[in-house]
């Protein structure tokens, strides 16, 4: 087994795989039998990772699902352990803090056909000197959902009917008192 000390650091992988963005989108523009094995290499090797995932027991892919890169090469080959609802709102909820620090909230709302929804409140403390404010927080959400469940197609906030308060209604206007007859 590989030392885990000679494994490439997150940044130097980041790193490929934004040149591997470049040279795929080269790729594209001119295909022939270089973007056929990379396809089938990509295939061969998704195959191999789903069986490594029919032979590890529940914690294996808990700790396999865990870790960013292999999270996304599991999406990407439609074999990630968890529903695109499920890491949709774990990403949420690791972003619920920093719009709590800001004076909001946020919370996962569910999944409406291909769409991810959230509740999004500014809880007032703010006032109208904080910028762009939930704009900005609806943005980082769609990234951060959309990274971890790219099936999705969008996030949407959604916003909460204000219901109305009840009115009060005095009693004495409900219930008047028998005049006597006397009195009239």
């Amino acid at each position: 087994m590989a030392d885990a000390a000679v494994r490439l650091p997150d940044p130097a992988v980041e790193a490929r795989l934004a040149r591997l963005d470049e040279v795929l989108a080269a790729l594209e523009t001119a295909p022939g039998p270089a973007l056929e094995a990379v396809r089938l290499l990509t295939e061969v090797y998704g195959e191999a990772l789903a069986r490594v995932l029919d032979r590890a027991d529940a914690a294996l892919r808990a700790q396999l699902a865990g870790d960013e890169l292999l999270a996304h090469l599991l999406v990407l080959h439609d074999i990630h352990p968890e529903s695109a609802e499920d890491r949709a709102a774990r990403a949420v909820e690791k972003l619920r803090p920093a719009v709590r620090e800001r004076g909001g909230d946020l919370e996962w709302a569910g999944v409406d056909g291909r769409v991810a929804r959230v509740r999004l409140s500014s809880g007032g403390g703010c006032g109208s000197g904080c910028g762009g404010g939930s704009a900005d927080v609806v943005e980082a959400v769609r990234a951060a959902v959309l990274a971890v469940a790219p099936e999705l197609e969008s996030v949407e906030p959604v916003t909460e009917e204000r219901k109305a308060a009840p009115a009060f209604v005095p009693l004495s206007t409900i219930k008047r008192r028998a005049v006597p007859q006397e009195a009239r």
